[in-house]
């Protein structure tokens, strides 16, 4: 199963953590999976270009696991509030868009939210 943690500050979404293979297939068939990854990496890519803002991430293939925090979707990092309201938006989009998966995929997929204050550390 693949557990999704997702950060939120208020109503501000500013990370996520991606743990586990979702066990629906076999690796490299396993359409739950890729669409979780594919996912991941468009929340993280649309961050960096098409917002110009840095995200911190690693990625450990062997685990699966992925750790995101990003602090340009808060006021006290960020001071451009559309930039803010923008990347937030993509993030809490994420998660979203997998809890819709969890209505065809429940028993891959696992997604949780954490109020926490923004502290930077994965």
């Amino acid at each position: 199963m693949t557990h999704v943690v997702f950060y939120k500050s208020g109503n501000t979404f500013w990370g996520f953590d991606v743990d586990g293979h979702a066990g629906f297939a076999d690796a490299g068939e396993d359409i739950v999976c890729s669409a979780i990854s594919s996912m991941t990496m468009l929340v993280i890519n649309a961050i960096e270009t098409a917002y110009a803002s840095n995200v911190d991430y690693t990625i450990d293939e062997e685990t699966a696991k992925v750790c995101v925090r990003v602090q340009a979707s808060l006021p006290e990092y960020e001071s451009d509030e559309k930039k803010r309201y923008a990347i937030s938006g993509l993030i809490m989009a994420y998660y979203y868009q997998l809890n819709d998966m969890l209505e065809e995929y429940y028993d891959y997929i696992d997604v949780d939210v954490i109020e926490k204050k923004f502290d930077g550390n994965k």
